[in-house]
């Protein structure tokens, strides 16, 4: 059966609807030129390819070329114990599937939040059947049903030493990857829980980023504080933008200003 994928978001489903549930919430957007779909052999006419390139020592970026849907940026986490694939993309052909295979064993796939869901179920079944851990809060989103999918909460280790770890904000489910780099540096992989902005100077927390619809302070700050307890130094968003140096006082700074322009400290400045 051929793999359903919606051309806005490319997430995986079952089979075409009249919409796609994930892009009429109001934290997505359905284009005015109405609902359209895709198929995996589509994309692959279209001259679709999978591209890695290595970001540090254990962790790989992962995209396509032409950008499919959202367009993010997957991570592939490189451990001894097997690798993480995070965030997965829309698409994979069999060259993608023989370049991920090609830095080793996947040991697990998962996604920060519904956005970045991508074709999660394909790539488990392109990669022998490997668990796909789908936060319990977002289960409801998930399109296409399918056994390796592992509801979880809270806190899990997909990998040994690797924590997948639930903030809610963007997502009731939205998660973070925290790991500790062969430097000794202490990584987090954000995605759209903590946003990296194009200056990769400051971050952004939204509910909606493209329909511009802001977290309040007080769950800004709620997921800072969740952030300091990981403890960590550098800090990937799900494109390629990073926070490589004080990752920490970069997102206090930017909490900080989220905050005062919620809360009209300054109005002056308008």
């Amino acid at each position: 059966m051929a793999v359903t994928i919606c051309r806005t978001c490319a997430v995986e489903h079952a089979e075409r609807a009249d919409a796609c549930a994930i892009c009429e919430d109001e934290r997505q957007w359905t284009p005015a030129s109405g609902q359209a779909w895709a198929t995996l052999d589509e994309l692959a006419a279209a001259g679709t390819t999978v591209e890695i390139a290595e970001l540090e020592p254990c962790l790989f970026g992962i995209t396509t070329s032409p950008g499919v849907g959202i367009g993010q940026q997957s991570k592939l986490l490189r451990t001894d114990a097997g690798n993480l694939l995070w965030d997965p993309i829309g698409y994979l052909d069999d060259d993608g599937v023989a370049l991920v295979r090609s830095l080793g064993p996947v040991a697990g796939i998962a996604a920060s939040h519904p956005h970045m869901f991508g074709v999660q179920v394909e790539w488990s079944r392109r990669l022998g059947g490997v668990p796909v851990h789908v936060s319990e809060a977002d289960l409801a989103w998930v399109a296409r049903p399918d056994p390796a999918i592992r509801p979880w909460s809270g806190r899990l280790e997909p990998v040994p030493g690797v924590a997948l770890v639930q903030l809610g904000g963007h997502f009731p489910g939205s998660s973070v990857v925290r790991f500790t780099a062969p430097d000794g540096a202490a990584v987090v992989l954000t995605s759209d829980t903590v946003y990296v902005n194009p200056d990769q100077a400051s971050v952004a927390f939204m509910r909606s980023y493209p329909n511009n619809i802001p977290l309040s302070a007080a769950v800004v700050r709620r997921l800072v504080e969740a952030l300091d307890a990981l403890g960590y130094d550098r800090l990937y968003g799900n494109f390629d933008h990073a926070v490589t140096a004080d990752a920490r006082a970069v997102v206090h700074r930017s909490a900080e200003r989220h905050a005062g322009w919620l809360q009209g400290d300054f109005d002056g400045h308008t």
